[in-house]
Parts: structure tokens; C-alpha cells; sequence
């Protein structure tokens, strides 16, 4: 899947090898532009914008996999796949949350009668909850059907590069381009993890169950600083925005895989669909010259 402001396009080659390519537009959340453009804020529309895109991404590539005949899509039928989507994503969030949030702070109260310092605990509860992020991702890659997702992450990945490089969207160029990139989400969620732990550090509260449900309320403004600096760094090219960059770009070790060619294929025909990058290449080179 590409993107390109409210463009987007989902290639995917049926079980016969034909490429199939659909463009849509989506707009996100029906909320005013000014809101979503405000610093922090516009981080937590964003993220709900990707979920939502997202899994109606991949419910568009599975039907191609279904057993059953597609049937003809309805009104009504598109208002149950919207209400399906919607359950699917907000008990996405709640899982996530119990996950990597309430499990993580739960376990590290085991450390209390050991531990004294508030600040200390926060740093523990966030090694924990980094241990069982970075544990979850590597062992779902061991499934197949996850890996090939994967593979077609990192074929995203390198069409991207292959780009922003100045080269042409050929199979060979793309292959040889780098499968690493700042603007990945799993880089954001790597971010989130980390900006948690100096959040959490800083909540002096006794009583548990408030301390729990200041964690959980600050969870947007988390995801909203993490956000920024995502933005940031798809900027910035300095040495202090790189640095921190790495640890993202590290875990996209286990989140992206090398693609073969024809999953390169894939990822070629959705960014054409949705992005003219001759031109943009054209004007990097104008740019140089």
C-alpha cells in the first residue's frame, strides 16, 4: 500500500499473477483541518487515520484469498464491512493497551518490595514493556503469513528509498535500495515506548489505580511527541535526529525482510499508481545540477 496525501492505492498480485491495483482517496477522521494540523494533537488523528487505513487495506487484499465468491458489494453491505472495521480496530487499541501498557506496569509491581524509587519502578515497568514489544514482533515473524508480510513491508521500504534516492523505479534499483527507513511505523512504535518510560518516570502519585489511569491518559500525548519527531526526522537529516533514528531503524530488522522480485513488483505498481516519480526524480536532478 502507497500513499500520497489522500490518495492511496492497494496493489496485489491475485493467486493467477495478475497485479491488481486499486486507488481510492481517504481523507481520515471528519475533523477540522486546523485541529488536525496541531502539533501533538495531529499525531493521535494520524495514528487512528493509519489503523483504520490500514485494515481496510488488508481486508481488500484478503478477499482475493477468500474461498467464497466475492459477493457484489451493497450499501448495506458496505455499512457491516465499515461497522466490522471499525470493532476490529478500536479492539486492536484495547488489546494493544492491556499489552504493552497495563501488563508491563502490573509486572513491575512485583519489584515494589525491593524498590522504593517511583522513578526507578517507571524505568523497570519500561524495560518490561520494551522486552515484551520486541519479544511479540520477533516472534510473530516466525509465522509464514507474517513474514511475507514482512517481505512486502520491506518492498514498500525500498521502493521509497529507491526515490527519495534519485533513481528510477526499476526492479533492479529498487532490490539494491536500502530496506530501512525513519518515517516507519514501527519506528514510531519503537518511539512510543521509549517517550512512555520519560513520561512515566515523572508521575509521583501513591495511589496505584490513579497511577494507572494517568498512564492510560497520556497515552495520546504520547503518541502525539512520538509522532513529531517521526515528522521530524523524515525532515532532518542531522546527526543528532540520525542517532536517535537508529533504534527504529535496528528493529525494522525484524519488521521488514528482503522481497523477491516480483513482491517488488507488487510494491512498483502502487507507488505508480499514486505517484509520479519520474517527475520527482526529474526535479532531485534539476535540484543537483
Amino acid at each position: 500500500m502507497m500513499k500520497n496525501q489522500d490518495d492511496y492505492a492497494v496493489a496485489v498480485r491475485k493467486p493467477d499473477g495478475e497485479i491488481v491495483v486499486e486507488t481510492a482517496k481517504y481523507g481520515g477522521l471528519k475533523i477540522s483541518k486546523k485541529i488536525k494540523n496541531i502539533p501533538v494533537i495531529r499525531g493521535v488523528f494520524n495514528f487512528i487515520d493509519s489503523l483504520v487505513l490500514g485494515m481496510k487495506t488488508l481486508m481488500f487484499s484478503a478477499s482475493f484469498f477468500e474461498e467464497e465468491e466475492k459477493t457484489e458489494d451493497t450499501p448495506q453491505k458496505k455499512r457491516q464491512d465499515d461497522i466490522m472495521m471499525g470493532g476490529t480496530v478500536a479492539l486492536s487499541v484495547v488489546l494493544a493497551v492491556a499489552i504493552f501498557m497495563v501488563l508491563p506496569y502490573f509486572l513491575s509491581l512485583f519489584f515494589e518490595r525491593f524498590v522504593t524509587s517511583q522513578m526507578l519502578l517507571a524505568l523497570i515497568e519500561g524495560v518490561i514493556r520494551l522486552a515484551i514489544f520486541i519479544g511479540y514482533v520477533g516472534a510473530i515473524s516466525l509465522m509464514p503469513d507474517i513474514r511475507r508480510v514482512y517481505m512486502y513491508h520491506g518492498a514498500e521500504h525500498k521502493c521509497i528509498n529507491c526515490i527519495e534516492h534519485g533513481l528510477e523505479l526499476t526492479v533492479e534499483n529498487v532490490r539494491g535500495s536500502s530496506k530501512e527507513h525513519k518515517r516507519c511505523g514501527t519506528s514510531f512504535l519503537l518511539i512510543v515506548m521509549l517517550v512512555s518510560i520519560v513520561f512515566f518516570m515523572f508521575i509521583r502519585v501513591d495511589n496505584g489505580v490513579l497511577r494507572l489511569l494517568l498512564r492510560l491518559l497520556l497515552i495520546p500525548v504520547i503518541a502525539g511527541v512520538s509522532y513529531e519527531f517521526i515528522r521530524l526526522a523524515g525532515r532532518s537529516d542531522s546527526a543528532l535526529v540520525n542517532f536517535l533514528s537508529r533504534p527504529g531503524m535496528w528493529l525494522q530488522h525484524l519488521t521488514t525482510k528482503e522481497p523477491d522480485d516480483a513482491m517488488i513488483e507488487v510494491g512498483i505498481a502502487s507507488v505508480e499508481a499514486v505517484f509520479d516519480w519520474r517527475s520527482y526524480i526529474n526535479e532531485i536532478r534539476e535540484g543537483r545540477a
